[in-house]
């Protein structure tokens, strides 16, 4: 079968051919299709995958380009990426190292370029009027073209010199070998011809100077023009969007009486600046992508309850049922302890505990361009892209997940109800509070190595303490297990599946969440909702949550149904809002609960409901008539100087404090974390690679070890041994970056150190249970059977 010949490389050109890759030591080199294209060079197993399936992509700005013999070369970007590569013949090899030369030239002049002028100039602003859109698109057409050639002048100008002066240099050399006369004459003409091409290369240079110097003034007032216009663009979206919040504004205060919840027209909220207010505050930054303007509508309106339900209630002669009445006094007399003092365990604390730090090195002001890096990788896994520490924050996802526990003291509380339905408003809240630290947090947490733990001793200072460990890497997965003096148990186990879109990013946590109580033995079970970061290309990134959660109480039957409703700068209701309704297991309402998951929750009892009228879309309503909603839920206000700090909360910034006794494999023990927490990014990233290429000596072995109990064809595939750094974040993300599908992805051989796998009778859900050991191990100061991943 004869195959098309390659063209001649060219600046600006794409490259295509076959190649020989190495991928491990049992099938060596295996061919592959290449293609070079605007200073990436990416792999196929074959040209029909080119429409749908990329093996690898590597940049070549920051690439390096070795020869090693007549037909081998390489390509690394300093060790995290690496292609060993073969060509059929020296003279391929050749056109290949010219075009990868070409192409790398380009791209470092382009990256440079991009990295000077951010994101300030669009390459095609928006116009307002058809003549100046066709002018500017004129303008814009021109300066590319301009642009282009001048890349390619610029790269001809280089390789003209560096060649010329090599050929000088050999021609120097031959001038001083004395031999017959035949040998001088030729040498001779060798020397003219050398001198012609001297001088036609210095008027290509010159050629190149004058048209670059007339390419650049008009370069200038062509881009003065156009940031002419990106100002009146972004004068016109100001005065445009000041004019819908207006908008928004007026119409809120219109509908607010009928359909936000009767705790949203509360007047005491108007002395904070009431649901406008916390629109504008949500809503500075200009930069910020907003969803279309179509929202879904309520499920239910709460209305206030008739004032004999008030009466009733505050005399203790409920008409209703007698357990009506009696939830409605624990709730009320709940409240009033809750609001006369909100920390009623602490009092009784005489021991002194531990100071712990209130601030932690501020973040050092380092730009990074993040589409640089993520825009090759639309469409794959988040675990597939290979990401620096300068994208993370100082803790590991152990850590983040321990976080949960922030608000501790609504499990407390609901640990002392004596109604399941109002236990589950508690439940509920807690599930709503674990968002609220992530509102301002866009740094991505270190994901942790396979068999690293994080404890969370909180016993003296609030009765409980938790434990994590990273339990799997394929899929990574981490379980978590917490256990209060005060009679709950929560325990959870969550693996992450995400997805790259280009625009936003999407996290949508896989596992389950389960909570015990001891007195009561209900048995309360959840899962997350989808986390989304906008504005992965242009603007400041943001964070989103939204989707639908239920929480179960296996024992009771009792259930919440907790909304979360997709931010929309153009909707009518609060910004990042959630609302729930607590149901028996007959299906009937209790309590409605509405707030915000990074601000507060309220919840209300249900006197009464109906059927409402129709709303949009034709589907009818709720009508729920409620009592006056109360507060269960508040987010604690964020430290001083927190903007400089990640944006911590004052829990997170005690999670990676040093702490003595802790286990070997502990998140706090973690070199390149605590590098990064200290500023030393350089350091933190080159002690991240160390890491990485130990765990994956570490898995190598438990692999060998397989291969022996197991048959080759079952254990082996094309790179689960290989011993060239193939791989670029295995180790960080649980999984290889770089061999997407020319390997198998196989289970971990591993075995939790202190979790084991367990079917749940209760929920019938499969996860990771506490065994036990870890706590009497830290008494003891015995780490001997945790393994070495530091």
């Amino acid at each position: 079968m004869s195959e098309p010949k390659p063209p001649t490389p060219t600046p600006g050109d794409t490259y295509k051919g076959w190649l020989f890759k190495w991928t491990n030591y049992i099938k060596g080199y295996q061919r592959r299709w290449f293609v070079l294209s605007n200073g990436l060079l990416s792999y196929y197993r074959t040209q029909a995958e080119m429409g749908h399936t990329c093996r690898g992509t590597i940049n070549l700005a920051t690439a390096n380009i070795a020869v090693e013999d007549s037909c081998n070369f390489v390509i690394s970007n300093g060790g995290a990426q690496t292609y060993h590569l073969k060509a059929s013949s020296e003279v391929e090899r050749q056109r290949w190292i010219t075009a990868l030369e070409l192409a790398k030239a380009k791209a470092v002049r382009m990256q440079a370029e991009s990295d000077d002028s951010g994101d300030d100039c669009p390459a095609v602003p928006p116009t307002s009027g058809q003549g100046g859109g066709c002018r500017n698109l004129e303008i814009q057409s021109t300066l590319r073209t301009l642009g282009s050639k001048v890349e390619d002048l610029n790269t001809c100008n280089d390789l003209i010199v560096k060649h010329g002066s090599a050929l000088q240099r050999s021609l120097s050399e031959l001038e001083g070998i004395r031999v017959g006369a035949d040998m001088g004459e030729k040498m001779r003409q060798v020397t003219e011809r050398a001198t012609l091409f001297r001088i036609t290369s210095n008027a290509m240079i010159n050629a190149c100077r004058d048209f670059l110097s007339l390419a650049q003034n008009h370069g200038k007032r062509w881009q003065k023009a156009l940031q002419v216009e990106r100002d009146q663009r972004i004068r016109l979206e100001e005065t445009l969007e000041q004019l819908a919040k207006q908008h928004n504004h007026l119409e809120r205060a219109f509908r607010g009486a009928t359909v936000l919840p009767s705790s949203y027209s509360n007047p005491t909220l108007g002395s904070k600046g009431g649901v406008p207010g916390k629109g504008d505050a949500s809503d500075e930054d200009d930069d910020n992508e907003f969803f279309d303007a179509m929202e879904d509508p309520a499920e239910f309106i709460t209305v206030p309850a008739d004032p004999k339900y008030h009466r009733r209630s505050g005399s203790n002669n409920s008409g209703i049922s007698s357990e009506t009445g009696m939830d409605d006094q624990s709730v009320n007399f709940d409240e009033l302890s809750l609001a006369s003092n909100p920390e009623s365990p602490q009092p009784l604390e005489l021991v002194p505990v531990r100071q712990r730090r209130t601030r932690i090195p501020d973040k050092p002001n380092y730009y990074l361009n993040l589409w640089s890096i993520m825009k090759n990788c639309i469409g794959k896994e988040l675990s597939k892209i290979p990401m620096p520490v300068n994208f993370n924050e100082p803790l590991s996802m152990l850590q983040r997940l321990s976080e949960d526990l922030e608000y501790y003291e609504l499990l407390d509380k609901a640990a002392k109800c004596q109604s399941s339905l109002e236990q589950m408003c508690y439940v509920a809240a807690f599930t709503v509070s674990s968002y609220s630290t992530t509102v301002h947090r866009t740094g991505k947490p270190f994901n942790p190595l396979l068999g690293e733990t994080f404890e969370l001793d909180r016993l003296r200072d609030c009765g409980y303490r938790s434990l994590c460990e990273q339990v799997s890497h394929h899929p990574p997965a981490a379980a978590h297990h917490a256990m209060s003096e005060k009679g709950w148990t929560l325990r959870q186990e969550i693996t992450l599946a995400s997805k790259f879109r280009g625009k936003y990013l999407s996290i949508m946590p896989l596992g389950s969440i389960q909570c015990l109580f001891d007195k009561s033995n209900n048995h309360y079970s959840w899962k997350k909702v989808t986390t989304t970061v906008h504005n992965i290309i242009v603007g400041k990134l943001w964070i989103d949550q939204s989707g639908e959660i239920d929480v179960v109480n296996h024992k009771t039957g009792d259930r919440c149904h907790l909304k979360f409703a997709p931010y929309s700068y153009f909707s009518r209701d609060v910004p990042r809002k959630v609302t729930g309704v607590v149901t028996d297991k007959d299906g009937k309402a209790h309590y409605v609960l509405s707030g915000t998951w990074d601000e507060k929750m309220e919840f209300s009892r249900v006197m009464q409901s109906s059927k409402g009228e129709n709303g949009t879309e034709g589907k009818q309503r709720t009508v729920y008539q409620t009592l006056k909603a109360k507060e269960i839920w508040r987010k604690n206000p964020l430290p001083e100087g927190a903007e400089n700090m990640y944006f911590f909360s004052s829990l997170a910034l005690t999670l990676n404090d040093p702490e003595e006794g802790v286990a070997p494999t502990d998140s706090r023990r973690r070199p390149d974390q605590r590098l990064m927490e200290d500023g030393r990014w350089d350091e933190a990233n080159a002690e991240k690679q160390r890491l990485e290429e130990k765990q994956r000596t570490v898995r190598r072995e438990r692999e060998r070890e397989a291969v022996k109990a197991s048959s080759p064809e079952e254990a082996v595939t094309e790179d689960s041994i290989n011993d060239s750094p193939l791989k670029t974040d295995a180790v960080e993300t649980g999984t290889e970056a770089n061999e997407v599908s020319d390997e198998s992805t196989h289970p971990d051989n591993y075995q939790a150190m202190w979790f084991e796998k367990l079917d749940d009778p209760v929920s019938g859900e499969t996860l990771h249970v506490y065994k036990g050991g870890y706590w009497e191990a830290k008494d003891q100061g015995s780490w001997d059977a945790c393994p070495d991943i530091f």
